[in-house]
């Protein structure tokens, strides 16, 4: 018989078999994992020492076993005894991770496949669908979607101009929706640990979302307002600061009502602090406006204007003046029964709170009272919930409002700002029936000393110009002072109209001769003023300028001749004691006029003939005798260049200027002349 071939051991597996790479790659792991806890010097120190034994064995030639011999991994026969037996168990192991490491070093990298990229319309496609449908559920159920204001929020923070305007719009008709008509208060600590219903938290914490959510979006306009490089331009339409201030202007007079009103006002008012009268500044002047001009509760303007004052300040009032215009839209000037200054508010004795009168006790149950007490508490509750206030409180605000507003328009006064006087002397004509005596006579003398140092800084403002060869677009505005004194003067008699000073003169102690004198010097200087008929922005404004209107300026728009007829109108004939104009003033004037209405355009002409027939017909039989040669009641010369009214003599001359003004090349200047003969020949 044959004999049978020996059978070998396999060490290895077969190098065909095709998850050879998988296992070993196992082995290798088992490997790493056991060898971090292996303490070779250990080991190696507690093996056995057998060396002289198996030196023994072969020098007498025995075999340890008859063990046959083993096959390397090179391909050569080795004998057993050669062979350490304890690291026969691993040594498929170390062959294994021998070839791992090779595997490994090998392996390539995994290649992660880009994202296609989506076309910048694609994406703002998409944007809008999501914004539609997440302003979708808050328009239908806001209580139930309470995270879509920040699913909102995060759709804008998108590198896409287009998808950040998108989403400023879509919050914002969101916004304007869902909020109530109430301020959300904050959760308080007591609030969070109470026992609530469902319905009750699931309110709770729908309205804490609400106001959350409109903060962060109160700071994103801040944010895009406040920008300097605003992105957005000639492809993408409208920048996104004029959208930021566009939203906010909305807001305010939306839901002025609601929290965080502060941080919109800020937005509008940094805005009217710029000097570039854009689009964007009318917006947010006009926001404020309206709101000044609907605000029945006086809070709303009350931080507005104290934003406004305070930021005039920090300018050193180098401001436009139609922002200082804005105090003249406010409900407190026909709402308001106090008087008040920079510092106090009075109010009338009618006004005062009156002292509750005793009424008699009922009597009622403790259960009663309970309920009465539990009643007013809830009462309280609702009316600060509701933003509400009582007649006292908005009376409160309203002068608090009204010492900010006087504040300003003094220290503007103290300044002498030229581009601001005649916005400071309007505002002050306009609250005259305001002001409180104390006040009064601060703000008159004030005013004297605007002009008697309007000349001596109009000399400083020549001699400068003489000294400096070219201009600088950021040279100070230049002073017309004749414009400054006539403002002054309206003022001046408007503030006594209002005052009513006639019957408080004992009181007040006023003596407006200062306004008379330096008006009747200044008539013979305006007859021959080129810019008569021109308003102070006539050369530069024709319709619009920087988004504002003609009528936004108010008084310093008008003519230089209407000031003068409004001037006049309150020395001659004063509304609160006409009859009181002593005769030698009028004569004054009467003759005054008659010589500076020769030399004036032919409109400023008629104006003058027209107020003339108003005195001859309330004063006629003083002034008489200036017409009529025979009937001269003065000794001496006539002085038109007198520094008094009083010394010019007026009664030594004789009114010949109309038998000029009779031959006036304008037939509208001699029907006015004609129609005052024929009242002087009824009076005669």
């Amino acid at each position: 018989m044959t004999s049978r071939a020996s059978k070998r051991r396999r060490l290895t597996p077969p190098p065909e078999d095709g998850n050879a790479g998988i296992d070993g790659a196992k082995i290798q792991k088992q490997f790493f994992r056991s060898a971090s806890g292996w303490d070779l010097e250990n080991d190696y120190e507690n093996r056995p020492r057998k060396g002289k034994k198996k030196k023994d064995k072969k020098a007498n030639g025995e075999n340890s076993g008859g063990r046959l011999p083993m096959r390397t991994a090179e391909g050569t026969w080795v004998a057993q005894d050669d062979v350490d037996v304890e690291s026969i168990a691993s040594d498929p192991e170390w062959l294994e991770s021998s070839g791992d490491e090779e595997a490994v070093a090998e392996e390539p990298k995994i290649h992660v496949p880009e994202r296609p990229k989506i076309p910048e319309r694609e994406q703002i496609r998409i944007a809008q669908e999501e914004l539609a449908q997440i302003a979708t559920k808050l328009n239908e159920d806001p209580e139930e979607y309470p995270g879509s204001f920040k699913a909102l929020a995060a759709i804008g923070e998108s590198r896409i101009v287009a998808i950040q305007k998108l989403c400023l719009a879509t919050q914002l008709a969101v916004y304007k929706d869902v909020i109530p008509g109430y301020r959300i208060r904050p959760a308080s600590e007591e609030a969070a640990k109470e026992k609530l219903s469902k319905e009750v938290k699931r309110v709770r914490t729908y309205e804490q979302a609400l106001v959350s959510g409109y903060h962060e979006y109160l700071k994103t306009l801040a944010k895009y307002a406040s920008s300097k490089t605003a992105p957005g331009g000639s492809r993408s339409g409208q920048p996104m600061a004029s959208v930021a201030i566009a939203c906010a202007c909305t807001l305010v007079n939306a839901v002025p009502h609601f929290n965080f009103r502060g941080d919109l006002l800020r937005i509008l008012v940094r805005k009217l602090s710029t000097r570039e009268l854009d689009a964007d500044f009318s917006k947010c002047r006009e926001a404020l406006q309206k709101l000044f001009q609907e605000d029945e509760e006086g809070r709303a303007s009350m931080e507005a204007v104290s934003l406004l004052t305070k930021m005039m300040k920090a300018k050193d009032y180098r401001v436009d003046e139609t922002v200082l215009n804005l105090f003249l839209h406010l409900r407190l000037l026909s709402e308001f029964s106090g008087k008040a200054s920079n510092d106090t508010v009075d109010r009338w004795a009618d006004d005062a709170p009156q002292p509750k009168k005793k009424k008699d006790r009922e009597f009622r149950t403790k259960k009663q009272r309970k309920m009465m007490k539990e009643q007013k508490a809830a009462e309280k509750v609702m009316q600060q919930a509701d933003a509400s206030v009582s007649h006292e409180e908005r009376e409160q605000m309203q002068s608090e409002t009204l010492k900010m507003v006087f504040a300003t328009y003094f220290r503007i006064l103290k300044a002498r700002s030229p581009q601001l006087m005649g916005a400071v002397l309007e505002g002050l004509a306009k609250y005259a029936h305001l002001i409180n005596q104390q006040f009064f006579g601060d703000l008159l003398e004030a005013l004297k000393d605007l002009i008697r140092y309007s000349d001596m800084d109009k000399t400083e403002d020549d001699d400068e110009e003489k000294e400096e060869e070219e201009d600088d677009d950021d040279s100070p505005t230049i002073r017309d002072t004749s414009r400054e004194s006539l403002l002054c003067t309206v003022t001046a008699f408007a503030l006594l109209a209002g005052q009513d000073a006639h019957n408080a003169r004992s009181d007040l102690h006023l003596d407006l001769s200062f306004f008379i004198t330096n008006l009747y010097r200044s008539l013979l200087g305006l007859s021959v003023n080129p810019d008569l008929e021109l308003g102070a922005k006539s050369l530069q404004l024709t319709d619009s300028e920087g988004g504002a209107s003609r009528r936004d300026f108010k008084v310093n728009l008008q003519t230089t001749t209407v000031l003068l007829m409004r001037c006049l109108t309150g020395v001659l004939l004063p509304p609160w004691n006409i009859r009181s104009v002593p005769p030698i003033r009028l004569a004054a004037f009467s003759k005054q006029l008659m010589s500076a209405s020769v030399h004036m355009p032919e409109k400023s002409t008629q104006a003058v003939l027209g107020l003339m027939q108003d005195v001859l017909h309330t004063h006629g039989k003083k002034v008489l005798a200036l017409w009529n040669t025979e009937e001269r009641k003065g000794d001496g010369i006539y002085k038109p260049l007198s520094e008094t009214v009083e010394g010019s003599n007026p009664f030594t001359s004789t009114v010949w200027e109309g038998e000029l003004l009779r031959k006036h090349y304008c037939p509208k200047v001699r029907d006015e002349v004609k129609s005052m003969e024929k009242m002087l020949k009824g009076l005669s």
